[in-house]
């Protein structure tokens, strides 16, 4: 039991953590869209962070799973393992740098910046620190330190806000290059306060060792590798695809626009972090096909009232961006969809992950892939960015049918299709009127916004009478209260 305990204690603190940092991290959208002079300038800051995300999984190589893998193996030793891919990460994040230093203006060229080769030393690099101190960052997790760890991640954030307001608000630098600069020092930073508690100390560095983590880790780098460019892709290959000159400022207005878009991740997984966990303490089989089916279930029933508030309050969202950008807010209502099927496939991943087959997760980010390229290849010269936000939602839909089909032969899982599609025809149909409304008779801010206000209210009656019966909770609550 208190293992237990101590499990949620610290899932509760990694999750909170991430939680925050995330929202922290969101409040620099309408910092930029409304600080960068141009919409340009906000493209450039979305392609390379998207080129970031990229490498960091490439230098990293699956040997921050191979380490924990090894580290809690009994026939290896702990510190050994911990100083052998320290030194590995480090040698090769080492080497990335300084040929990104080295090579920066080629590299500038090829991404088409030749102008600002800058920005690409200064981003590769930051990468190569991020990369090396995913080791420490693991070993911290691995000791059971989660209130270090979270201290540490929380850093950066409030680090990166506070040289962002520095340099853009208050010394009035408006220039993407200072956008980079404050990453780079919060980077640097975090990691300089990070390594005193986390410098290897016993055992000695292992080629056998390294040998054996690579061999596991690698392959782990191809489903890493595919899983984010499903994410990443559309806004890595934007600049090479769209064939006019204004090519980065529409990629600005697809990035900032697509952030906004980004409430739905955040408060879905928060939900995750707290839901979750009640669910499956409902089962005393913790590996209760039940309690998968109800976080399903539930998950889909919240994440469906979250795309309802934001797309009838989207008039107030719009604000998070400057007026620049609303011309790309059309797009919203698709990526909260494509949100909604990638936390459904996320959880239908509980089927390989039970069952040992963790390769129908690599062939699944493979298809998605091959999905996400051929139809931005195809379609993003003839409709810019409406290709890139719709290929990603093809592509999460179609592997998220694939892993329900595939998943249900392997191992079976009673999800409530009953009611699963109760509520998306109730979603669809309070989309369609509001539409309905919004296109033919109303156009009014705020009366729209009462009308929404008012499907939520539908959204809300049926599924406090339904699934969550409020004099149930009540008498919850009254029978907790008379147990103190």
């Amino acid at each position: 039991m208190s293992e237990m305990k101590s499990l949620a204690k610290d899932t509760a603190i990694y999750g909170l953590s991430s939680i925050i940092g995330k929202f922290l991290n969101y409040l620099l959208v309408p910092l930029y869209t409304y600080a960068l002079a141009r919409t340009a300038d906000y493209g450039i800051v979305t392609n390379i962070y998207a080129w970031t995300a990229l490498l960091l999984v490439l230098l990293t190589y699956g040997l921050e799973t191979g380490f924990f893998r090894f580290a809690n193996r009994e026939d290896y030793y702990a510190p050994s393992v911990y100083k052998t891919a320290y030194w590995t990460i480090f040698t090769t994040s080492a080497l990335f740098a300084l040929l990104v230093i080295l090579f920066q203006h080629p590299i500038a060229n090829v991404l088409g910046y030749p102008d600002h080769s800058e920005f690409v030393a200064m981003m590769f690099a930051t990468v190569a620190i991020d990369a090396f101190a995913s080791i420490p960052f693991a070993y911290l997790r691995n000791q059971k330190r989660p209130i270090l760890f979270a201290a540490l991640k929380l850093l950066f954030v409030l680090l990166n806000i506070a040289f962002n307001l520095l340099f853009l608000v208050v010394l009035g630098k408006n220039d993407v290059f200072y956008v980079f600069l404050s990453n780079v020092l919060a980077t640097t930073i975090q990691t300089l306060c990070l390594l005193p508690f986390c410098l290897p100390k016993g055992g000695h560095f292992s080629w056998p060792t390294l040998r054996e983590m690579l061999r596991y880790s690698l392959p782990l780098l191809v489903l890493g590798v595919a899983g984010i460019m499903n994410q990443t892709l559309d806004r890595i290959l934007f600049p090479y695809l769209y064939p006019y000159e204004d090519a980065q400022a529409q990629l600005g207005i697809y990035g900032a626009c697509f952030k906004v878009a980004m409430v739905m991740m955040m408060f879905t997984q928060a939900f995750r972090y707290a839901y979750e966990p009640f669910v499956f303490s409902k089962h005393k089989d913790r590996n209760s096909t039940e309690a998968y089916a109800d976080a399903m279930k539930y998950y889909i029933i919240f994440s469906y009232l979250i795309l309802l508030g934001v797309i009838f309050y989207l008039d107030i969202f719009r604000y998070i961006v400057s007026s620049a950008y609303w011309e790309g807010l059309k797009i919203v209502p698709i990526v909260l969809w494509t949100y909604v099927f990638q936390g459904i496939y996320f959880n239908l991943s509980f089927w390989y992950k039970l069952t040992d087959e963790t390769k129908w997760g690599a062939y699944f980010s493979l298809i998605g892939l091959v999905i996400t390229l051929v139809l931005q290849v195809i379609g993003v010269p003839l409709i810019g960015y409406w290709a890139s936000c719709g290929s990603s939602l093809v592509c999460y839909f179609v592997i998220m049918l694939l892993s329900y089909f595939i998943g249900q032969k392997k191992a079976p899982i009673p999800y409530d299709l009953k009611r699963i599609g109760a509520y998306t025809a109730l979603t669809l149909g309070l989309l369609a009127v509001y539409y309905a409304i919004r296109l033919y008779y109303i156009h009014n801010m705020w009366l729209l916004m009462v009308i929404g206000t008012g499907l939520i209210g539908i959204y809300l009656f049926v599924l406090t009478r339904k699934d969550f019966p409020l004099q149930n909770v009540l008498r919850n609550r009254r029978n907790n209260g008379s147990g103190r």
